[in-house]
């Protein structure tokens, strides 16, 4: 488990299924909470977070292995690895997170880690279920009830205020 000062919960599912537009959604409610919400996301792909033409960016591609740019109401860091095989684990980025001003750290994508997850499934999809395989998924929100999980919470995954209200209630409190 990971060694973090606020609570970690995930947000899983297949590429597709809407887990950045949920999270857009529902990190403002959780702000108008009063919580401050970290967030970690896994890309499959490269990024960037700069554009061609900003000095960040040709500083960057000019062979600085990181680069900082900061400003009054935001910073930001970037960190290459051309040398790294694989992707980093989650630990080791949640190093770099301010967690002591956190009150919750929420995580997209990373479904093989091991830490609480709330798995969002759109039967239309076709896709099969995480959870049966995954032991840390703690609830299911789904745009189509079911009768099929019996074993787990299932919440409307159009509903954001009720996942907000899943989150305070049953996974804040622990």
């Amino acid at each position: 488990m990971f060694e973090t000062a606020p609570p970690l919960l995930g947000f899983c599912a297949y590429s597709g299924t809407g887990k950045t537009t949920l999270l857009k959604r529902l990190i403002p409610i959780l702000n108008e909470n009063g919580l401050k919400v970290g967030l970690v996301k896994h890309a499959h792909h490269h990024f960037d977070i700069d554009h061609p033409g900003k000095d960040s960016y040709e500083l960057r591609k000019a062979g600085a292995y990181e680069m900082m740019v900061a400003s009054a109401k935001r910073w930001a860091l970037v960190h290459e690895s051309p040398e790294r095989k694989g992707d980093p684990s989650l630990e080791e980025l949640l190093r770099h997170l301010s967690l002591s001003e956190l009150d919750l750290v929420l995580v997209e994508g990373f479904k093989h880690e091991t830490l609480p997850k709330i798995e969002l499934h759109r039967p239309s999809e076709g896709k099969p279920f995480l959870y049966p395989n995954d032991s840390s998924i703690i609830a299911l929100a789904t745009d189509l009830p079911t009768d099929e999980i019996n074993q787990l919470p299932v919440l409307d995954l159009n509903d954001i205020a009720e996942i907000a209200e899943f989150i305070k209630q049953n996974f804040l409190k622990r």
